[in-house]
């Protein structure tokens, strides 16, 4: 038999974590000396272990852990299981993957810094435009926040006007304003150019956009995920022509291809003479 420590050495795990375990019942020792209290392990043990070390590794609870040990859990629950796992840890990489994507645009932001924008900016005017359009509440304007309620608003939408037999007739045109509750949250309109009868019901809103008599405008490629050094550039323009900005910028899309890395979408923001 090991004692304790010579079991969570061979185990590769701390003298705690084994008591965690005896106190839970997901492994109690082989034997445990009255006089002393010593706990002793055997040989075969450290199968058990190292079961629960896996399974733990794979993201189970540690009740969870104990009942696969114990064979409360069938196979094909098992097999839910490990799927249900999966999913998360996919979910979790592909999170993982837009939060560095998200790193890069704010690191490329800061180190623009103090330079001149390459993009070109140009005043014009906006004229009117029909559009349908879904709404929905973003936490905040952050590109992160705007991300996962735009890309759905836009799947149910064009999915609606399938339904509906109305086919866009023009880019999709996303616009933003301050949400009625405050706190930083954002209304965000999630629409696209048509041409039919102006409507207000549960499927859907058709409206018309008023014209914008002067707009700062700059087209900005690639993923909107890095939007921020563009949307940075035109702020910066704004401010050293001797103008304000007097709203949130439309993002008209210009091209949508598969592949997101190749969009092309056009910032529209409102201005006046400062």
């Amino acid at each position: 038999m090991f004692t304790i420590g010579d079991f969570a050495r061979h185990g590769r795990v701390s003298v705690r974590m084994l008591r965690h375990y005896d106190a839970t019942g997901l492994l109690r020792p082989a034997h445990v000396d009255p006089a002393t209290g010593y706990r002793y392990y055997t040989a075969a043990q450290l199968a058990r272990l190292n079961r629960v070390i896996a399974l733990k590794d794979l993201g189970f609870s540690l009740q969870q852990v104990r009942d696969i040990m114990d064979e409360r859990v069938g196979v094909e629950e098992l097999r839910g299981m490990l799927r249900l796992r999966r999913a998360e840890l996919e979910a979790a990489m592909a999170e993982a993957a837009a939060r560095l994507v998200r790193v890069e645009a704010r690191l490329r932001s800061i180190e623009s810094e103090g330079h001149m924008p390459t993009n070109d900016v140009i005043l014009k005017s906006v004229p009117a435009v029909r559009v349908a359009e879904l709404t929905a509440t973003a936490a905040s304007y952050e590109p992160e926040d705007i991300g996962p309620v735009i890309g759905p608003l836009y799947d149910e939408l064009f999915r609606r006007l399938d339904a509906a037999g109305i086919t866009p007739t023009g880019p999709g045109v996303a616009y933003y304003e301050d949400a009625p509750e405050g706190g930083g949250r954002i209304l965000v309109h999630a629409a696209v150019q048509v041409s039919a009868p102006l409507r207000e019901d549960g499927d859907f809103v058709v409206r018309d956009l008023p014209p914008v008599e002067q707009a700062a405008t700059i087209v900005h490629r690639g993923s909107m995920d890095t939007v921020l050094p563009t949307a940075q550039a035109l702020a910066h323009w704004i401010d050293a022509n001797g103008h304000r900005s007097t709203g949130y910028p439309r993002e008209v899309s210009l091209e949508c291809p598969e592949n997101r890395d190749d969009w092309v979408t056009e910032l529209q923001a409102p201005v006046a003479q400062a």
